[in-house]
């Protein structure tokens, strides 16, 4: 049995689904192969369930604190199972609204793993679809004269620290977690790690993080992490850095699990409950049928021209499995230029230095364009701002001070090299930001917009007149 459709998207995460939609308002006949369930690793081993669980976490801080604020309550207790189950509640949810998405748009869902034919009986290209059902029922074929690839990513493991979601966790297998452990090393100071450390500290748990460069989110402008860096310390949070784990030193103890580890040439142990891997993920293009077709695949990931098109003109691809810069609203975003170029409206290339970036730690980061570093690397004269959130009233009420806004200029044309965000609520609060980066703004007309008192985006403001040494308050 074959069934013809104009657009068959493989793999129904954030950028498949979202290509699926766009695709179903241009008034194409669309359809999703999806093995797992719609949504991806955003909605279910991502985003959303991981900032649900940062969202206990800061609620159980925040009534920690309430005396501050003049509310005296008992010791608060704190229950793991109901914030798991408060996160699938959010994820279930979402999943039910995609769901009816799908319906309002006529797409239909085909529930199973989904393999790439070559020229077949069915199509003289290749491109048909095999769907082995979930369920076990009969094989089926779909015809598209378009596909879009939108498989996604898994956590990437290190050699001889293979995952086995009891001892050794990659993210996926910590969100299931159903008790905490009394400690652990996380391997991986980016933005997974030290989100699951600031999570994780906030419950109780005693951290470890390891990281190999010589700086937590080693991605972020210099100052960002060495911020970050001092806050966790204060907390409590040990960061190793300069670290090189020995994997083949890994065992497991009568308490947990063990390692070795080089520290700037010196071999250090350290003992926790469980481990966190988080180094990174790979591009799931394995076993889907690419061998079938002409696409490229270099270093892990499928090749693709500005508009997604991959060597076979009529396929697709999208998100994770094209690397980058692996973000739920890239993925989107590329889904629907794609799905735009198929309907024959063709869309400007994204400019990825335009994209937005946030870390959901406590205090939350945030960061948008080229950091000072990268810019005077590239031969840009370069002029800075900065304003620390103390210097704010809302910050001040909200007892959430720490953190500050630093604005990166180019100092010959005054044009927004780059913004990066440290403080409460700032993942709220770099759209301005970004959009001022896409208008070319300068740090001078961001500082003379009005921005209304007291909130916590003046901060905003003043760290971009401060470029100039205009800060009012700082």
């Amino acid at each position: 049995m074959a069934k013809e459709y104009d657009v068959v998207v493989l793999g129904g995460g954030t950028g498949g689904y979202v290509a699926a939609i766009r695709a179903a308002q241009k008034g194409l006949t669309v359809a999703v192969v999806e093995k797992d369930r719609v949504g991806g690793t955003c909605l279910h081993r991502g985003c959303i369930p991981s900032k649900a669980l940062l969202r206990s976490a800061e609620v159980l801080q925040t009534v920690r604190k309430a005396a501050e604020f003049g509310i005296e309550a008992p010791e608060p207790t704190f229950s793991f199972i109901k914030a798991q189950e408060r996160k699938q509640g959010i994820v279930d949810q979402l999943e039910s609204g995609i769901q009816q998405l799908f319906k309002k748009g006529k797409i239909d869902l085909y529930e199973g793993r989904g393999t790439i034919l070559g020229p077949s009986i069915f199509s003289p290209t290749a491109g048909t679809i095999s769907v082995e059902f979930n369920d076990g029922a009969e094989n089926e074929m779909l015809i598209p004269k378009n596909l879009i690839i939108a498989t996604g990513s898994k956590p990437r493991a290190l050699n001889g620290l293979a995952f086995d979601e009891e001892f050794v966790l990659s993210s996926d297998g910590a969100l299931q977690l159903e008790s905490l452990p009394e400690s652990i090393i996380i391997v991986g100071g980016g933005v997974i790690g030290m989100e699951w450390a600031s999570m994780l500290h906030d419950f109780g748990v005693q951290v470890t993080v390891v990281e190999y460069s010589d700086r937590i989110l080693p991605t972020e402008d210099k100052d960002i992490s060495k911020e970050l860096n001092r806050l966790y310390k204060k907390k409590k949070i040990k960061i190793v850095t300069s670290a090189e784990v020995q994997a083949d030193t890994y065992k497991k103890t009568a308490d947990g699990v063990e390692i070795k580890v080089l520290v700037k040439g010196e071999e250090q142990t350290f003992t926790a409950s469980k481990m966190l891997v988080s180094v990174g993920r790979s591009a799931n293009v394995e076993n889907i049928g690419l061998e079938n077709t002409d696409i490229i695949v270099d270093k892990g990931v499928i090749q693709v021209t500005d508009n997604f098109q991959t060597k076979e003109s009529h396929m697709y691809a999208v998100g994770d499995c094209i690397g980058g810069l692996q973000l739920a609203h890239v993925a989107m975003e590329e889904g629907i230029i794609a799905a735009e170029h198929i309907s024959g409206n063709p869309q400007p290339a994204i400019n990825y230095n335009h994209v937005p970036r946030c870390t959901y730690t406590s205090p939350e980061i945030a960061s948008v364009g080229i950091t000072e570093e990268q810019a005077k690397a590239e031969g840009f004269d370069v002029k800075t701002g900065k304003f620390f959130f103390r210097g704010i009233g809302k910050a001040l009420v909200y007892g959430e001070s720490d953190g500050f806004i630093k604005v990166v200029a180019d100092k010959k044309t005054n044009d927004l090299l780059g913004v990066f965000m440290i403080g409460p609520h700032v993942t709220d609060m770099i759209s301005e930001a970004a959009l001022a980066h896409v208008l070319d703004a300068a740090p001078f007309e961001i500082g003379n917009t009005i921005h209304p008192h007291p909130t916590l985006a003046e901060a905003f403001g003043e760290a971009a007149l401060a470029v100039d040494g205009l800060a009012i308050h700082g």
